[in-house]
């Protein structure tokens, strides 16, 4: 195995290798997707069992809507996969998704994914080929072209159900920015403030690393060469390669911005309208490197104007030193609890939870991420404007019930992939400009980098391992 070490040459080497794969899906027989019927449960295959994978299907299980046909996992047998095991302990196991599909494919309705970022892709496009209903955990990919291809797909394959995983767009917070817009009290936004300052995995780790972990041994029960699904380039083993750890990683995931963007951004970005930036700035990244994530970074997205809407801003702030301004009147909600409120505008010594600010010409908002509603901000101002605000309807299901409902045939999905897919390709923009610390022009008719030829080619990525080269066609 050789080391990885990283030199200035070699990542210009491996991003201009780039090539702008055209989209067409795997050469699988296509069938026709199966609705159960109203009487029956979804047959459904998990890929991916533990950590959050685990906790999808306990979430989708619970719905009473489906019966778990398969389980896999590249690890299978692992310590994290037991209490899956261990609860469906008669369903098949396979440890490679595609071997699942050729034994079981017609014993399958839908799939859930819950597996590492860069593996999201592959696994979500064989089974879309196969006529499965499938739903994929945040972000929908790692970059832009395979959300692109992804978004190609569903309208190929436009039987098939999707859904992504960003759960709070099925909670309250969807309903109330749906309502709020249509009724007008949400007009005019020109500024989205966005936060995400919690602990990260990665903060810690020394920016001034010079290569990736040392090798380790590879643990009996991982595939670890399947582990790297579509991914040219094998790296060495390494603990912190695995279990949610993949995240801190430009190779393998999207850091703050793709784990917490839609749960924070998604909203505003469905019910405003605001499809793709025309430029994104990274003003800030502390402790910035080849290799993993900034232990704090601020990324400008710019939005054109929409129809009648003005043009609109989304500054991200992440980071345990990188909290957002604060405006006048924002109150105590959604400050952490025990850390004093601030008595000013000012940023002192004050964390906040996960959320967003959002500025319209006449009102002030904030919010906090998932399915947590938004307020209008200062009180007194929220005071005046009660009895102006429509009634919001509940939720007729929670995210999961809403996927395997739709497989029903009985309701559609709140996060398809054409409603996803743009929203993910926004933080694989914000990813490539915080790994390359610079501004990009984006040209929104061609979906291209227009100031900047190596993140050009960053947007499809190196090219994938052989083999796998034929999950990139549609």
């Amino acid at each position: 195995m050789k080391k990885h070490e990283y030199s200035r040459r070699k990542f210009l080497q491996r991003a201009m290798l780039a090539s702008a794969a055209a989209a067409v899906a795997p050469s699988v027989l296509l069938a026709k997707p199966r609705f159960a019927a109203a009487n029956e449960r979804v047959n459904l295959a998990c890929i991916g069992i533990g950590n959050r994978g685990a906790q999808i299907i306990d979430d989708l299980y619970a719905t009473g809507l489906c019966n778990i046909v398969a389980l896999c996992d590249v690890d299978m047998g692992a310590s994290h996969t037991t209490a899956t095991i261990k609860k469906f302990p008669n369903v098949p196991r396979f440890q490679d998704f595609r071997k699942m599909f050729d034994k079981m494919a017609n014993q399958i309705d839908a799939v859930a994914i819950g597996v590492p970022d860069h593996s999201h892709f592959p696994i979500t496009m064989h089974a879309m080929a196969l006529g499965k209903h499938v739903y994929v955990e945040k972000p929908l990919s790692r970059t832009f072209q395979e959300s692109e291809l992804l978004m190609e797909a569903a309208k190929k394959y436009n039987k098939v159900v999707t859904q992504m995983g960003n759960q709070g767009h099925s909670e309250a917070n969807y309903f109330q920015f749906k309502t709020w817009v249509e009724a007008g009290i949400i007009k005019d936004v020109t500024a989205i403030t966005a936060h995400m300052n919690s602990p990260r995995r990665w903060h810690g780790w020394d920016p001034n690393m010079s290569s990736y972990p040392p090798a380790e041994r590879v643990p009996k029960t991982l595939d670890w060469e399947l582990w790297h699904m579509a991914i040219a380039e094998e790296h060495d083993y390494n603990k912190d390669f695995i279990n949610g750890q993949w995240r801190c990683w430009y190779d393998f995931g999207m850091g703050a911005l793709g784990d917490w963007g839609a749960h924070i951004i998604d909203t505003a970005h469905e019910f405003l309208d605001l499809g793709l930036p025309y430029e994104v700035e990274c003003v800030k990244a502390t402790g910035h490197n080849p290799f993993f994530f900034p232990m704090s970074s601020t990324i400008v997205f710019r939005f054109p104007k929409r129809r009648q809407m003005p043009a609109l801003d989304i500054t991200w702030y992440d980071g345990l030193d990188n909290l957002p301004p604060i405006p006048e009147g924002y109150g105590v909600s959604g400050l952490d609890p025990n850390i004093p409120p601030p008595s000013t505008g000012d940023i002192e010594p004050v964390k906040l939870n996960p959320g967003k600010i959002i500025y319209s010409k006449e009102l002030t908002f904030k919010g906090g991420s998932h399915g947590s509603t938004l307020s209008i901000i200062p009180e007194q101002k929220a005071k005046d404007m009660a009895s102006q605000l429509p009634e919001v309807p509940a939720s007729p299901s929670n995210h999961f019930a809403n996927f395997l409902k739709a497989c029903k045939g009985e309701e559609r999905t709140r996060s398809p992939f054409e409603i996803s897919g743009p929203l993910s390709q926004v933080f694989c923009l914000g990813v490539l400009s915080q790994q390359l610390k610079t501004k990009l022009v984006f040209d929104r008719e061609t979906k291209t980098i227009t100031n900047n030829p190596l993140a050009n080619k960053l947007l499809v990525g190196t090219p994938p391992r052989k083999g796998w080269e034929e999950y990139y066609r549609v």
